[in-house]
């Protein structure tokens, strides 16, 4: 466009000495891109913004102009702008025809635009029929109002029908739907939505988090059926239909079904063997149940546990319900050469029969390791918590008198006032805190009797000074409680030392066993006889675990390359006195036969072991570079060369188990990590490094790790509640095995935002 007599020449205007292409106009000797800027006695106008002074509204990529339109480079009009204090008029043609541009907005899928008298039009829902204002004239209303009608539910057909929608929005397009597919646009800023409405409602997908969210939570499948969920989940989703009881049971078994495949493929890659751990489970009925969990070792070295099966059985406690029980377990996950250990959380009484019955039973379908003498153990959180419950039945009527006491001075504020004035009276240092127990976990009963024994003068004063209390245990008590609370101790202490591991691999246990046994030795031999008795009685429990067990606590002891052999000879000479070197013998000749076996018996490789296995076929060893004889350089000692091949040879051929033992002990690091080491010295002892995976994986206790191991429940027989046990077998394995399965699974992607988000476009 000139100046004047100005002319327009293709889709440019010339103004001064500048030119405007496409979309760019330029005022003065400035540039304006697009729907940016207009200078002079202009104002600005970006998007849909108006250009006022001249009446000009800027809309998309549009100028209207005393009602006329500019559609991309094309103008109709005449003294249309304004440039400075100069007057512009143009002549140009206009087009035959003006097309309007096609609307790429989803929503005028589900909506129809309606002219309305007096030049307006509204949109309406093709679904429902209800109208929206979209225009008045000249100003466009948009489509944010249309898009929440239809993805948030509102539309009523929507909400019985249950129309699934995908509703995304369209990079290029603006406010009211409208592109411009065929020209460029400068970069803008915009506001997009990121939240739900954006997202697409999947049933199948929320059934499945339900089944999860029951599973997980313990919650009862009729849950489905209770009014308050259901008002719930329709405030939450209104098209989300609520399953049925039946169903919701199909999609529990389906996630227990997707879970257990993924599991089984874990096993497939399972370099070595598998450690079994027993539970016995109860119910109010005649039937019981049999928990079957695993504990392995993987191809990085983490220590894993995982529940394999929860079988009903006709009863429990009978010895071919358990053997029966195991084989089918094995036979379900394709593992009946691969069973190492099983280590069973039952009472002392019954486990020698157990013991002999899995032993018969599973030999003659599995190849035992060791002859069967590391095949059964018994869980060590067992036999703490069993010689602790003898030693609180030992001292009954103090303990009912202590918590008296407590229940006594806790009854008002006075009390407590007066009990705290006799205890600063007499000067006591104790900020123990006197509180009642928990009678299922005993290690509450021992911090209660702890903080009593402190405050045993206040106890004694008290009674003195108040006559409604007559509960002071007498002086004979105190000294019974001491001696009680002095080897409580020694249980404690063990305890806490096994839940503090973060990987509770075998090696642990043997130091907390070998002390033990050795402190209840010598305690039998207390001068005073309260303390030698109940010490006796303790001993007499705890003798038999170590016996049955000291074998398999031992072995695995020597796969810590910090202890090895030595710590065995160390805590034997303090055990066992001048008979120690027997029973080291015991434990060194079982190691090295294990050791063979290891040899002899070697596990099939896994697909990921192959190509590691042919590449080791490959390589030279060091064995067959030794027994090459080294040349003689014609010195007539040729006899002397002979003698250092051969002890070259004796060098070399030494097995990984001897190298491994006679090597120096690995510096005892408070970071030390068993697990890590073996890892890196894979390599170095292909060998032993399966032997140590498979004894390091046996499980010592049955409580997992994180857990409390104070709790009878936690170790003994347990109860399944009347509703789990009104349940079909496989629906209440399902539960079980599925809720173990998904603390270990990915975890759930979180929820999108729902703020409004700049982005660039």
């Amino acid at each position: 466009m000139v100046d004047g007599n100005a002319t327009v020449q293709g889709s440019e205007m010339v103004n001064g000495n500048e030119m405007v292409e496409a979309n760019v106009m330029v005022h003065g000797n400035e540039m304006v891109g697009a729907n940016a800027m207009v200078h002079g006695n202009e104002e600005m106008a970006q998007g849909n913004g108006m250009v006022h002074g001249n009446n000009d509204m800027v809309q998309g990529g549009e100028m209207i102009h005393d009602n006329e339109i500019i559609h991309g480079n094309e103008m109709v009009s005449v003294d249309v702008m304004v440039h400075g204090n100069e007057l512009v008029n143009v002549e140009v043609t206009t087009p035959t025809t003006l097309r309007r541009r096609r609307k790429k907005s989803l929503v005028w899928e589900h909506f129809t635009i309606e002219a309305m008298p007096g030049g307006c039009s509204r949109a309406c829902c093709n679904l429902c029929k209800q109208t929206f204002a979209y225009s008045s004239g000249s100003k466009i209303a948009g489509t944010s109002h249309l898009k929440r009608h239809i993805t948030l539910g509102s539309c009523p057909m929507l909400k019985s029908e249950d129309r699934k929608l995908q509703l995304t929005s369209v990079p290029g397009t603006d406010n009211e739907g409208e592109g411009t597919a065929e020209r460029p646009r400068p970069a803008k800023r915009r506001y997009n939505y990121t939240g739900y409405a954006n997202t697409t409602f999947d049933q199948d997908r929320s059934c499945s988090y339900l089944a999860k969210m029951i599973i997980l939570h313990d919650y009862p499948l009729h849950i489905v059926q209770q009014q308050a969920f259901t008002a719930f989940i329709e405030s939450l989703q209104p098209r989300f239909r609520v399953v049925d009881v039946d169903a919701i049971e199909g999609e529990v078994y389906s996630v227990y079904q997707k879970e257990r495949e993924n599991l089984l493929q874990a096993f497939n890659t399972m370099p070595g063997r598998i450690s079994l751990i027993i539970g016995l489970w109860t119910t109010s009925q005649t039937l019981g149940y049999v928990s079957v969990a695993g504990q392995f070792i993987d191809t990085d070295w983490k220590l894993h546990r995982r529940m394999l099966n929860f079988m009903m059985v006709s009863s429990p406690h009978s010895e071919n319900a358990l053997s029966e029980a195991i084989s089918a377990s094995l036979a379900d996950w394709n593992m009946k050469d691969r069973l190492f250990t099983i280590t069973l959380d039952n009472d002392c009484s019954s486990h020698d029969i157990y013991s002999a019955n899995l032993r018969d039973y599973l030999s003659n379908k599995n190849t035992l390791m060791l002859k069967g003498q590391l095949f059964v153990v018994r869980c060590y959180a067992h036999i703490l918590n069993a010689v602790a419950q003898d030693v609180i039945a030992s001292i009954h009527g103090i303990i009912y008198n202590i918590r008296e006491s407590i229940k006594f001075i806790k009854a008002s504020p006075f009390r407590e006032e007066k009990f705290a004035e006799i205890a600063l009276q007499l000067e006591i240092p104790s900020t123990k805190t006197l509180c009642l127990d928990v009678t299922t976990q005993w290690n509450t009963t021992y911090l209660m009797l702890l903080a009593a024994l402190d405050y045993r003068q206040a106890f004694t004063t008290l009674e003195t000074c108040d006559d409604n209390y007559n509960e002071a245990p007498s002086a004979e008590d105190w000294k019974k409680l001491e001696a009680a609370c002095n080897y409580l101790k020694l249980l404690y202490d063990s305890a806490h030392s096994i839940m503090a591991a973060a990987n509770p691999t075998s090696n642990i246990f043997f130091h907390e066993a070998w002390k033990l046994q050795l402190e209840l030795s010598n305690a039998i031999a207390h001068e005073d006889p309260v303390f030698s008795t109940i010490a006796k009685d303790m001993h007499e429990r705890f003798d038999k675990y170590w016996k049955d067990c000291n074998l398999v606590l031992a072995i695995a002891v020597v796969m810590d390359p910090r202890f090895k052999m030595k710590l065995i000879e160390f805590s034997y000479s303090k055990i066992y006195g001048v008979e120690a070197a027997k029973y080291v013998k015991v434990v060194d000749d079982a190691v090295h036969e294990l050791y063979k076996e290891y040899i002899a018996q070697p596990l099939p490789l896994t697909p990921a072991f192959l190509e590691q296995g042919e590449a080791n076929k490959t390589a030279p060893t060091g064995e067959n570079n030794a027994q090459v004889t080294p040349p003689s350089t014609g010195d007539g000692l040729l006899d002397f060369d002979m003698y250092l091949s051969e002890i070259a040879v004796s060098q070399t051929t030494k097995c990984e188990l001897e190298q491994y033992l006679e090597e120096a002990l690995t510096p005892r690091i408070q970071e030390f990590d068993i697990l890590d080491w073996w890892k890196l010295n894979t390599l170095k002892f292909p060998t032993l490094s399966k032997m140590a995976r498979d004894i390091l994986a046996i499980p010592m206790s049955m409580v997992s790790s994180g857990s409390s191991i104070f709790s009878a429940a936690a170790t003994g027989s347990r109860i399944l509640d009347d509703y789990r046990s009104s349940l079909r077998p496989e629906t209440v394995e399902a539960i079980f095995c599925a809720k173990d399965w998904l603390q270990y699974a990915p975890a759930v992607p979180e929820a999108p935002s729902t703020a409004l988000v700049k982005v660039e476009t």
